[in-house]
């Protein structure tokens, strides 16, 4: 796995299909930034808006484009266990480093569900997987003693994206997992939160943020893991309000918005995502600004 800023990608679109033109500029403002991993066709990425072909083709090029260079980790949750070992798959007959798989959402299962779910998956792979946990969006968290059993019973669960709201829930996530197995890793799943995630044992964040500043996120990450708190909380306020306006819309409206403004892709979606409103508009522009991004 990787140990900093991995930018969950967005995915570009242009007359209803999606924009290769412009998915390769963004990978390379990524690369040239020196970010530390690529997730593709997450949340941020309208990973359920994008059919299968599409899916192989994205992940093919990607790979194509990094060439090695850093880990590609793809987005292959769902609410199904035999849909989302499908796609993981998938996944690992292109060739990826990884999957990121989110807890089932609408169905809402117990603890045991969750971790039947998860073991389940993890015997039919190789690859290196990264639970998911984003209770505002699923419905259900995955709790740490949860965690835990999953980090001793599953070599190839590797890693966390916590997108918890609670610093309680992070702290204790971050201490049992940890004592469980060091190597695992734990990445913030909310950008305003990373910092504190990396200041108490976290190893680095999943961004969304890092589409439009991926050189600012990458040297705020080096700098706790180089014990210099000082650069590193001047660059967590710096851009604090930033992380906060990319989310006064669902995600990824604001951040595509803001590529928008800045030249690097079309202000697309899919349905049900439509584009941000004009008071979503403004504030953007307003911070963009501030922060001499436009």
């Amino acid at each position: 796995m990787f140990r900093g800023v991995g930018t969950a990608i967005v995915t570009p679109f242009k007359n209803g299909e999606i924009d290769y033109l412009a998915y390769e500029k963004l990978v390379k403002f990524q690369l040239e930034n020196e970010v530390d991993a690529l997730i593709v066709l997450g949340t941020t990425g309208e990973a359920p808006t994008v059919n299968d072909t599409e899916r192989e083709k994205l992940v093919s090029r990607t790979l194509e484009l990094v060439n090695n260079r850093v880990p590609v980790i793809v987005g292959a949750g769902t609410n199904s266990t035999e849909k989302t070992v499908q796609l993981v798959k998938q996944s690992e007959k292109l060739g990826v480093d990884g999957v990121l798989i989110v807890t089932p959402y609408y169905n809402k299962p117990t603890q045991n569900g969750l971790y039947e779910h998860y073991k389940y998956i993890s015997e039919r792979t190789n690859l290196k997987i990264i639970v998911y946990n984003v209770p505002g969006r699923t419905g259900v968290s995955i709790n740490p003693e949860t965690m835990v059993r999953l980090v001793e019973d599953c070599q190839n669960i590797a890693g966390l994206k916590e997108a918890a709201p609670n610093m309680n829930q992070i702290d204790m996530m971050i201490k049992l997992t940890k004592a469980a197995r060091r190597d695992f890793m734990v990445y913030s799943g909310n950008d305003d939160l990373a910092f504190h995630l990396m200041c108490s044992g976290g190893d680095g964040v999943i961004s969304v943020a890092s589409n439009i500043i991926p050189k600012e996120m990458v040297h705020m990450c080096r700098a706790v893991f180089s014990s210099n708190l000082s650069a590193a909380s001047k660059i967590h306020h710096r851009y604090f309000e930033l992380m906060k306006a990319l989310f006064i819309e669902t995600n990824p409206i604001p951040v595509k918005t803001a590529l928008w403004f800045m030249g690097y892709i079309e202000n697309e979606f899919r349905l049900p995502l439509v584009r941000a409103t004009e008071t979503t508009v403004k504030k953007l522009k307003d911070v963009l600004q501030e922060c001499g991004l436009i």
